[in-house]
């Protein structure tokens, strides 16, 4: 349960992961001006490789990151003191390689591992420090994309509204894969492959706040696809797919995050290659209207993208260009306009305690 000092303070400092194989400092903290948006640098530490990926504890007062490496890995560091990092013992193995995304979910740390195309449940013990993995879920199957889907590689892992089914982005089966969540252990049991457009590579999901929507961000072609979801049945249907680039556009594009406004109007994507952010419009059901504006992300190659818990401010990180920059929400459009950046080398994850 969070506190009501907890939920005063929220949002009031970042953590920004980076890549330490590329002269990244591993999880940075920032303070957060509430008033402009701005982060300032408290702390930082590179006691786990490769931290590309983070998420806070239910509570927040247990950050855990990725070690997106061969033998992939995740720890945990308690926020006692939030402006201050204090490693949970060491990283525990995930049984899994290359994990690049956290998702909780009932008496479970999720990840999804890139590398060997699985899902690894880790339990979480009496003050947030992990178990070794319970149960590893391997995904099967390929894409036509020769290059990129010779195999499964698991991207996302994201817990619906109801908490009782656990969805997982496979960039390299086209698939989104549904497990039920024991009630009394938690543990996944497989329950559905949804299957998408065929060599789109999808690669993260975001839930409408509404519960009945989820938006499948592709990185193998530059479209989000809409899916109608129904808790009840663990039923994900997919009802339309949309550019996330104007028609006519020639770039690179490699889309990378999703993330929707807490009064369901708006979509905003990031899109590596092109660099930029686009703003969609969301109809009353969820539904994508159409793109409203594309705006530069003010760096290169954005492999995130947060909303702050104020909804004032959107954050990219900019992996190769190293650095993240926030944007202030223009509120009755959506479209974000510059703020700010901090200098982070390798940048590739900010959330928000």
């Amino acid at each position: 349960m969070i506190s009501s000092d907890q939920h005063s303070r929220r949002g009031r400092f970042a953590y920004i992961g980076s890549f330490t194989a590329a002269g990244g400092p591993g999880v940075t903290v920032a303070e957060v001006d509430s008033r402009t948006g701005t982060l300032t640098p408290v702390h930082a530490t590179d006691a786990v490789a490769n931290p590309s990926f983070l998420a806070l504890s239910p509570g927040a007062d247990v950050l855990y990151a990725v070690s997106e490496t061969d033998e992939g890995a995740v720890a945990a560091f308690s926020l006692a003191d939030p402006a201050r990092l204090e490693p949970l013992g060491e990283p525990v193995p995930v049984r899994g390689e290359a994990p690049t995304h956290l998702g909780f979910a009932g008496k479970h740390l999720f990840t999804a591992n890139y590398g060997s195309g699985s899902v690894s449940a880790l339990p979480v013990r009496t003050g947030g420090a992990l178990g070794a993995p319970s149960a590893v879920l391997p995904h099967r199957g390929s894409g036509p994309v020769a290059d990129r889907q010779r195999g499964p590689h698991a991207h996302a892992v994201v817990p619906d509204p109801s908490g009782r089914l656990l969805l997982a982005v496979d960039l390299g089966t086209d698939s989104v894969w549904i497990s039920a969540l024991d009630p009394v252990t938690g543990l996944p049991r497989p329950h559905h492959e949804t299957r998408l457009r065929s060599g789109t590579g999808p690669r993260h999901l975001a839930f409408h706040p509404g519960g009945d929507r989820a938006y499948v961000l592709n990185e193998l072609v530059p479209t989000v696809t809409v899916c109608r979801w129904d808790a009840a049945e663990g039923s994900l249907v997919p009802a339309g797919e949309t550019r996330v680039l104007r028609p006519g556009t020639d770039a690179v594009a490699y889309p990378s995050e999703p993330v929707v406004s807490e009064d369901g109007r708006f979509l905003w994507v990031a899109v590596r290659g092109h660099d930029s952010i686009t703003t969609l419009a969301l109809d009353a059901s969820g539904d994508i209207l159409g793109i409203r504006a594309s705006t530069p992300c003010g760096g290169h190659w954005p492999r995130d993208l947060t909303l702050h818990p104020s909804g004032r401010y959107l954050y990219a990180a900019n992996e190769r260009s190293g650095d993240v920059t926030w944007f202030a929400i223009e509120p009755d459009t959506g479209i974000p306009s510059p703020a700010g950046a901090l200098a982070v080398p390798a940048a590739s994850c900010v959330i928000f305690s």
